[in-house]
C-alpha cells in the first residue's frame, strides 16, 4: 500500500488543484476555494485513520480535537463564562484526541470499513452537515467541500489499489480489493450500521437540488 506521505501529497496536489481550478473558473472566493483545497488534502489520509499508531490516525485526531474545541467554543460561548469555556474546550481536546482515539483504535481494523465507499459517503454527508448546519455555509458550498472530501477518500483508495499491483513482477499482491470496495464484506453488521447514520444524516443535509446545480455546473466546466 501507499505510504502516508505518498497518500498526503497526492491529497495536497489534488486538493490544490481543485481549489485553484474552482478559484479560477467559479466566482468562489480565495477562502473557499481553500477550503476546498483543505478538505481533499484531509480525505486523503482520513481512511487510514484506522491504522494503529500512523502517522495518519495521530495527525487526524489532532484535527478532529482541534476541530471539536472550536465548535464547542461556538456553541458554548454564550452560556459558560471564560473559565469554564476554557476548561470545557480543554476536555473536549483531550476526550476527542487521546480517549476517543484510543476507543477507535481497539474497535477499528485496518483495511477494515473505513477503507470502502460506504465510509466515503459517510464522511462526506457528515462534512456537509457540518458546513450547512454548523458553519452556516450555502447550500451549495456546504455540498462542494463535502465532495471535495470525499474526493480525497477515494485518491486514497485509488492509490491503495494501485500499489496493490507489483508492475515489475507483474502480480497481483494480496492486498488487492481490500481498500476501493463498497463496504467492508467481513462485518456486513458494521456496515449496515454506517449505512444507518449515513441515512440518518438525511433530514439535516441541504437541498438536493443544490448539489444537482453544483454537479451540472462542474460538468460544464470539461465541455
Amino acid at each position: 500500500m501507499a505510504d502516508f506521505r505518498t497518500h498526503l501529497g497526492v491529497a495536497v496536489a489534488g486538493g490544490s488543484l481543485l481549489g485553484l481550478g474552482a478559484w479560477q473558473a467559479t466566482p468562489l472566493s480565495a477562502t473557499d476555494a481553500a477550503s476546498l483545497a483543505i478538505l481533499t488534502a484531509f480525505g486523503g489520509i482520513l481512511p487510514d485513520v484506522d491504522a494503529d499508531n500512523s502517522h495518519a490516525i495521530r495527525l487526524i485526531f489532532t484535527l478532529l480535537a482541534v476541530l471539536s474545541v472550536v465548535v464547542g467554543a461556538l456553541l458554548l460561548q454564550g452560556w459558560l463564562g471564560p473559565g469554564r469555556l476554557i476548561v470545557a474546550c480543554g476536555g473536549l481536546y483531550v476526550g476527542v484526541r487521546y480517549v476517543l482515539s484510543a476507543v477507535f483504535r481497539r474497535f477499528s481494523v485496518h483495511r477494515g470499513i473505513w477503507h470502502s465507499l460506504l465510509a466515503s459517503l459517510l464522511c462526506g454527508l457528515a462534512t456537509t452537515v457540518a458546513s450547512y448546519q454548523w458553519l452556516l455555509q450555502e447550500a451549495w458550498m456546504a455540498w462542494a467541500q463535502g465532495l471535495a472530501l470525499v474526493l480525497g477518500t477515494l485518491l486514497h483508495l485509488l492509490l491503495d489499489e494501485l500499489y496493490s499491483v507489483d508492475l515489475e513482477g507483474t502480480r497481483i499482491k494480496r492486498s488487492f480489493g481490500t481498500a476501493l470496495k463498497l463496504f467492508d464484506y467481513r462485518q456486513p453488521g458494521n456496515s449496515l450500521v454506517m449505512l444507518m447514520a449515513a441515512a440518518s444524516l438525511a433530514p439535516w443535509l441541504p437541498p438536493w437540488g443544490a448539489l444537482r446545480e453544483l454537479l451540472r455546473q462542474g460538468a460544464s466546466l470539461w465541455r
